[in-house]
């Protein structure tokens, strides 16, 4: 209702604890010097294109993990996305009013946004391939 009330897309929730849990569609994601962070699934739905962004990550050399972190975490990191079935994966620019990073899509974002449009693709053509067989 926070979320609604400030006019934002998407409400950053935290688990009993104060870590950053999830969001109200869609998982949450950190880039902090240059590695992924993403948090635990002990409060929130592990889901497929969550997992499907750390199998990426994996592939592609690109550091990631699972922790809790805070909003101060948040506040400081470089980059920010989100990840949803219909959404893909999108940038976040800011939280709580405050610009992340530089405020726009950075570098590892962009990355793993064309890594996951490939994947993507990739899937349709076996599903097409496989409605054939």
């Amino acid at each position: 209702m926070q979320a609604h009330h400030a006019g934002a897309d998407e409400a950053l929730m935290l688990d009993p604890h104060g870590f950053v849990a999830t969001c109200n569609s869609t998982n949450f994601f950190i880039v902090r010097k240059g590695q992924v962070w993403a948090p635990t699934t002990k409060y929130q739905m592990p889901g497929i294109t969550r997992a499907n962004v750390l199998r990426l990550c994996r592939e592609q050399g690109i550091a990631a993990r699972e922790l809790d972190f805070s909003l101060t975490a948040v506040y400081g990191a470089e980059e920010a996305f989100v990840t949803g079935t219909f959404a893909g994966l999108i940038p976040v620019i800011s939280v709580d009013g405050r610009a992340v990073g530089r405020g726009a899509r950075g570098p590892v974002t962009e990355r793993l946004q064309e890594c996951y449009a490939t994947l993507m693709d990739e899937c349709v053509v076996r599903g097409r391939a496989a409605l054939r067989d």
